[in-house]
């Protein structure tokens, strides 16, 4: 059989199947096709169907060109919106971490989910952009290039210079998280007090000796707010503050292993450690079952974030729950207030934790 037969063949077979498969494609309709139909310039229908303010039209016209549109499923282009409003009705989401961190991220997608639906009802789209630490610049461009009419930035970081350029020029800027020093808004939680009391809890129980895994390096600010609450927790119960016992995670199940580790060897060993992520908590954990130690009796453990999974790791961990979908809302409701010229009631909004606690610190919980 010849190629040129197989192909009629398979024509035919298409055509028997669908048989609208091989008709001409419907013709999109397009701004003239509505102008002439709603007696009105093209200009017009721009105008009405980009929502240009200050131009003077009526409202019956108005109608008429929607109506119109609606009648003959017409959407005005992207890019020209773009061109007519100046305005690109799309949030940049910027994330400071490697695409390691970012896959291995487990509290994230439920601010990303937040972002996503209050953008959606507000009638933006999100632009998703992971800015590598080691490369913090570049993420500028979302805005310069008309990419995003505003920023939504996570894990701000004291070494970002950009951030604050782009702030001083005017760009509506709002951080998930604190850049301490700036006038930046931003919607966080109070993950101080949140650290503290994971600490306390633990104080409460008996612990004398206990150690800290953060949750990401220290010039991250969510990282020394967690680091801070720790301290207060010690201090005010005239704990001594060891050094030694504070190790640094990044994000990742891995980083909390290695950390972990390092902890075992100190001497002596604590019996109790606050770790500012559960995610990083994951790696811990392992950690302390490859030395043969039991949780909680050799060592207890509290976490922050409260991830979904948590309560399902072996055991279920002790940790401080978040408002993740809240955060992420919130902040895009704020954003889009500065997008078009609103004023902010206040600069900051700190939303509280709370403490759940799980067999990670209680044995036998489940059975008491």
């Amino acid at each position: 059989m010849t190629n040129l037969l197989k192909i009629y063949i398979l024509a035919l077979v298409t055509r028997v199947n669908n048989p609208t498969a091989m008709c001409p494609a419907k013709r999109r309709s397009t701004s003239q096709d509505v102008a002439k139909m709603a007696g009105v310039s093209r200009t017009t229908v721009s105008f009405v169907l980009n929502r240009v303010e200050g131009v003077s039209i009526s409202k019956a016209t108005r109608q008429r060109v929607l109506r119109v549109s609606k009648k003959l499923n017409y959407h005005p282009n992207a890019v020209g919106r773009k061109l007519v409003s100046g305005k690109s009705e799309t949030l940049g989401l910027v994330l400071h971490q490697s695409p390691e961190q970012v896959f291995a991220d487990a509290f994230l997608p439920q601010v990303i989910l937040g972002v996503e639906q209050a953008a959606m009802r507000l009638g933006f789209h999100v632009l998703l952009k992971q800015v590598d630490p080691k490369d913090m610049t570049g993420y500028g461009q979302l805005i310069r290039e008309n990419h995003a009419d505003g920023i939504i930035l996570s894990g701000p970081r004291q070494d970002d210079d950009e951030l604050v350029r782009l702030h001083r020029e005017g760009v509506p800027v709002m951080l998930l998280g604190q850049l301490p020093d700036t006038d930046l808004p931003f919607v966080d939680v109070n993950a101080t007090t949140g650290a503290e009391t994971a600490v306390t809890h633990l104080i409460e129980l008996g612990h004398t000796r206990i150690g800290m895994i953060t949750n990401a390096p220290l010039s991250y600010t969510s990282s020394q707010q967690r680091k801070q609450g720790y301290v207060q927790a010690l201090r005010s119960a005239d704990l001594e503050l060891d050094a030694s016992l504070i190790k640094e995670g990044n994000y990742t199940p891995a980083s909390g292993y290695f950390a972990m580790n390092q902890m075992l060897i100190e001497s002596p060993r604590p019996t109790a450690v606050f770790i500012a992520s559960d995610v990083v908590a994951m790696g811990a954990i392992l950690a302390v079952r490859r030395a043969k130690l039991k949780i909680p009796d050799d060592m207890a453990m509290v976490g922050f974030d409260d991830i979904p999974l948590a309560e399902y790791f072996d055991p279920p961990l002790t940790t401080i729950r978040l408002p993740a979908f809240e955060l992420g809302s919130v902040a895009t409701e704020r954003l889009i207030q500065l997008i078009q010229g609103k004023k902010l009631d206040g600069n900051e909004v700190l939303m509280e934790t709370e403490l759940i606690i799980r067999e990670s610190t209680v044995r036998n919980l489940a059975h008491a």
